[in-house]
């Protein structure tokens, strides 16, 4: 209808759409910077919201499984709908890959259907001491798992795990518990994301990985790195230096 409606309009923009609105430049700069204060959990913060589900009046199962997707959702940066719709045949543990060719609708009961878009449709390679560590416990977890429908996550009924349980059960009490910021599970994609980057990750390699379809959206998910993180890269800069020196003198 939207589109319909647009054909006819003099500007050519859809009614009822953000695109008319005109938002005042103040309130653009406060909306861009509460973007880059948007809540990161890198997979130190990430184990020690697994440790702390041990103490949930969980399940042992559900534990278990909470706290391994917890950490391939911080090791791989995967959206929670394309962790849930993750399969056993997406999985190469010799390659350590994960593919990602479809995901689990969150307003359709998480049904499993296509990607989010054209960019989404990748493989993800878990090359660094994060990604090894999740890839190994991730295979360790579906050893000891069965699943009619060959889904890695899967809720008691053998379907897609839904966001909303996940993070009432399992993430925010922890997080509650631990004192950390409440957040969704989009909190570890940032976080893996600024993890990649500081990294020293090819920018267009980076994009892909996280499935973004711009160097814009991928600029936005790094956010506001915590001073900590940034003292870290200067002592690591300051070491390099050094050694370049000691190996340009000893030459």
């Amino acid at each position: 209808m939207q589109r319909v409606l647009s054909a006819f309009s003099k500007d050519k923009k859809p009614p009822f759409s953000q695109m008319g609105l005109e938002i005042p430049d103040r309130d653009k700069l406060e909306m861009k910077i509460r973007t880059r204060k948007a809540v990161s959990f890198s997979f130190k913060h990430t184990k020690q919201i697994v440790r702390q589900l041990e103490r949930l009046n969980l399940s042992e199962k559900r534990k278990r499984q909470y706290g391994v997707l917890f950490l391939v959702a911080s090791a791989s940066g995967l959206r929670c709908s394309e962790l849930f719709a993750l399969k056993l045949d997406d999985l190469n543990f010799e390659a350590n890959t994960i593919r990602v060719d479809e995901s689990s609708d969150q307003c359709s009961r998480g049904k499993v259907g296509p990607c989010k878009n054209v960019s989404a449709y990748r493989t993800v390679l878990l090359l660094d001491r994060e990604g090894k560590e999740a890839m190994r416990l991730l295979k360790q977890f579906v050893k000891e798992n069965d699943s009619r429908h060959r889904l890695v996550f899967y809720s008691q009924n053998d379907t897609p795990l839904l966001e909303t349980n996940v993070i009432h059960d399992g993430l925010h009490p922890a997080l509650k518990a631990l004192g950390l910021p409440r957040a969704g599970l989009h909190a570890f994609r940032h976080g893996c994301n600024r993890r990649w980057e500081l990294a020293g990750l090819n920018p267009a390699v980076l994009r892909q990985q996280m499935g973004h379809s711009s160097a814009t959206m991928t600029a936005r998910y790094t956010g506001e790195i915590p001073m900590q993180q940034v003292r870290s890269a200067f002592t690591s800069l300051k070491s390099q230096l050094l050694e370049t020196m000691e190996t340009e003198q000893a030459a």
